[in-house]
């Protein structure tokens, strides 16, 4: 499984977030985003969860964040891939959050020509979410 001969496998399995407000963020990427619980464990601020994103990566979160929203970090964002940003865009807005960025196309000069389509918005802890949509000749 996986292409990396250095590591052996490779891929992302999962980015990990420590919130604030675990019952929030749950339901946001549960109920909102639509990925599933793979695992959860803990009580208080011990608790976590594996959700899988629907491809078998998953986001897992952590209870016991700061109560503050976090200033930048070296994670400028992570993203989902989507078979229509613009769809996934309207569900993570009707979840609550707030879109930073509308879809839009973008083209890059690359051998072969490569296009793609996102949009970006803000989970419950300030995370910043790209949605990205390959739409070109490359799939990416």
């Amino acid at each position: 499984m996986g292409t990396n001969s250095k590591i052996g496998g490779g891929g992302f399995h999962h980015i990990a977030l420590k919130v604030r407000d675990f019952d929030a963020t749950l339901k946001f990427y549960v109920d909102g985003l639509g990925c599933t619980e793979a695992l959860t464990w803990g009580e208080g601020d011990s608790r976590g969860a594996l959700l899988d994103s629907g491809d078998g990566n998953y986001v897992e979160v952590f209870a016991g964040g700061s109560k503050e929203i976090k200033p930048d970090s070296a994670i400028i964002h992570f993203a989902f891939r989507s078979d229509n940003v613009d769809a996934a865009i309207e569900v993570a807005r009707a979840a609550g959050a707030e879109v930073t960025v509308e879809p839009k196309d973008a083209a890059f000069s690359t051998n072969p020509p490569t296009t793609i389509r996102i949009a970006f918005c803000k989970g419950p802890d300030g995370e910043v979410i790209e949605f990205f949509q390959s739409t070109g000749e490359r799939q990416l």
